[in-house]
Parts: C-alpha cells; structure tokens; sequence
C-alpha cells in the first residue's frame, strides 16, 4: 500500500507544469545528446514484467498492461525522436496457445485492447511518420482481433520514415520454417533460362580447380617424347587405329539413333490456308535455379522483418536472461544483448539512456580499434 502511495505522489509530482516543463526540457537535451553520436537503425524490445509489476502494486492485470502500453508509448517517441528506423517489440508468442483456453483468450483480449489504443494513438505515429507492421502467423489470430490488426496497419500504411514491428503471433523458429519453405517454392518454379548467365557456386569452383590440378599433375606424369621407344610408337599407332575404329562404330550408331528419332519425331502438319508445312516447335526443357547459388540474401528476403536494417540492440526487462524464442535470425555478431532487471511499465529514458550510451561508445571504440589495427598493419 505504502509503494503504491508512493507511485502516486510521484505521478503527481512530476505531473505538476513547472516540474513537467523542466523534465521535459531535460529530456529534450538527452535526446538531442544522444544524435550527436551514432544511433541504432534497429532496436528489438522484449516488453516483460507488466503483471509482475501489478501484483507487486496491487493492480489490476489489465492496468498493468495499460502502464506497460504507455511505456512503450514513452520508448516509441525517444527511438524516433533519436532517429531510430525501425523499432521491434515482441507482443504475443505461438507458444501462449499452449496454455489453457481460458488464459489464451484473455491474451487475446487484451491484445485486442493493446491494438484498439494503439489505433487511438495514431498522432504518434503520423508525428514521427512511423508505420506499423503486424509480423507473425496470422491465421493464428482470432477474426475480431485480426480486424484491429487490420485497422493498425491500415491507418499508418503511408508513413514511410520509421517502422514499429509488431510481433503478433510470433516465433523465430516459425519465421525461419516458413521463409526456407518459401525460398524452397521459389526454386522450384521454372525460370527463363538466360544463356551464358551462372551464379557463383562454391562448389562448383572447387570442382574446377580440383579438375586443373588433376590435369596438371597428368601433365607432369607423362613421358616425355624422345623418351618413346619405338615399340611403344607400335603400340601407339595400334591403339589409335583401335580408337578410329571404335569412332567409326560409334559414329554408325549414332546415325542410326538419329535416324531412328527422325522416324519417330512428329511430322510436320499441314497448314491448310498455305498449303506449307508447319515448322515443328519441341518442347524447352524446364530450367530451375541452381541450388548452389543459394545464400543468406534469399531467406533473409523471406522473413518478417524484410526490409529492415541489421538488428543492432536487443533489450528484454524483467531481469530474465533469455531470447524466448524471439528474433534468433536477426541476431548476428554485431548484435548487443541487454538485459535490465526493471520491470517493462518503469522503463523509461531514464533505463534506456545509459543502455544507449554504452552502446554509443562501444560503437566509437570498436571503430577506433579497427581503425588502429589498419593503420599498424599498414605501417608493417
């Protein structure tokens, strides 16, 4: 009780004009702060601890989303604001349709609910001019939720400077399953064959070069010509009449066959306005991609996330120490992983700065190493 009094006085506190405008003008120099240095492109937040933080304040589930909403409203406006492009939050798991019917419906209602208030904050997003996109299984998704899925996505459709990924229902092995069975679609539909035109293929210039040493080494193996006696010459001159022997046979055969498809090849019709033959026109073999040219490029082009930039900062509250199964593809080597023991609801600039600026400055040495290193390596 005593907490919640406490979180009331400050609500209020903060909430008077004078206190408000001098937190709203510090929060505007941070900001522009943090624009001088370099920015994450694409930021992925997994919002946990919003029921947590209500029964600790003896709230309300529901309410505690709602403070997890207006959160999330506080985040949205300091990534765009910092220039941030796409922002990522993980709003609702496949793997919560495992728990009972009960439960799974209340998450949809109240993601029914997240959906209808993001609707009526749609200043937000034309303000910054941010899109939202729904990313996930949605045949999943029940049809009176599906239609405020719909309607998000609808009313922010022309805003094209920043992204808000709404991952709803989603998980990384059910992306990257469906982007290898879509990439697995694409190369199995018949192409166009472009003459002289060939991908590269790792394997396939192996394979040449294991064919150059092989020859080279036959090259080096074969005796020399004054070193042939004349016997070998013999015998020589006896295998070459064998070959031209066998040519011959081969060459018969092979007119017979050619003979023999000739006969059973389909004769030419008769146009009966001309009186010509028509010319016979065979069937193309189907042409599909080559396997090997198969990269990294195809399936990304098949995810959810197509087109965003590389996943620069994954952040989860709550103090819980792993992905769940969430952005596993985007992840990449140069992906910082934080993990902040606050509770999502009382995240805010004041948790995110510091992560921001660890960031920043983990940017600038990495750039100042890298930048030493050529310059010693050089000077070698």
């Amino acid at each position: 009780m005593a907490s919640t009094q406490g979180a009331s006085l400050r609500r209020w506190l903060f909430n008077l004009p004078p206190v408000d405008w001098v937190v709203h003008q510090l929060r505007e120099l941070l900001i522009n702060t943090l624009k001088c240095g370099p920015i994450p492109q694409h930021i992925a937040f997994v919002m946990d601890g919003n029921r947590r933080y209500a029964r600790t304040h003896k709230l309300e589930t529901v309410e505690g989303h709602h403070l997890g909403f207006e959160a999330l409203a506080r985040i949205l406006e300091v990534c765009y604001k910092s220039g941030v492009k796409v922002v990522t939050i993980y709003a609702f798991s496949i793997e919560n349709f495992k728990r009972s019917r009960y439960e799974v419906d209340g998450l949809m209602d109240m993601a029914k609910l997240k959906l209808v208030q993001m609707s009526q904050h749609g200043e937000l997003f034309d303000r910054y001019g941010a899109s939202v996109r729904i990313l996930g299984d949605r045949t999943l998704v029940r049809q009176d939720v599906l239609e405020q899925v719909n309607r998000a996505v609808e009313m922010t459709k022309h805003n094209e400077q920043a992204v808000l990924n709404v991952c709803f229902p989603y998980t990384s092995r059910e992306e990257i399953t469906r982007s290898i069975r879509e990439t697995v679609r694409e190369f199995s539909t018949p192409t166009q064959r472009v003459k002289g035109q060939r991908g590269f293929s790792e394997t396939h210039v192996l394979r040449n070069l294991r064919r150059s040493h092989l020859s080279s080494v036959m090259e080096e193996e074969r005796p020399r010509k004054h070193d042939v006696s004349k016997s070998d010459e013999y015998h020589n001159d006896a295998d070459s009449s064998e070959i031209s022997d066998q040519e011959d046979l081969d060459a018969s055969t092979t007119l017979q066959h050619s003979s023999s498809q000739t006969s059973h090849s389909p004769s030419p019709t008769l146009n009966p306005s001309t009186g010509k033959a028509s010319p016979v026109r065979r069937k193309q073999p189907a042409h599909f991609r080559d396997p090997e040219t198969l990269t990294e490029a195809h399936l990304d082009k098949n995810t959810y996330t197509f087109p965003a930039p590389p996943l620069d900062l994954l952040i989860r509250t709550s103090g819980v120490y792993r992905l769940s199964d969430f952005m596993l593809w985007q992840c990449h080597e140069g992906t910082e992983m934080k993990f902040l023991d606050c509770l999502w609801p009382e995240f805010d600039l004041w948790q995110f700065l510091p992560t921001l600026l660890e960031w920043q400055w983990r940017q600038k040495r990495e750039g100042v190493d890298e930048g030493g290193r050529g310059g010693l390596l050089k000077g070698m």
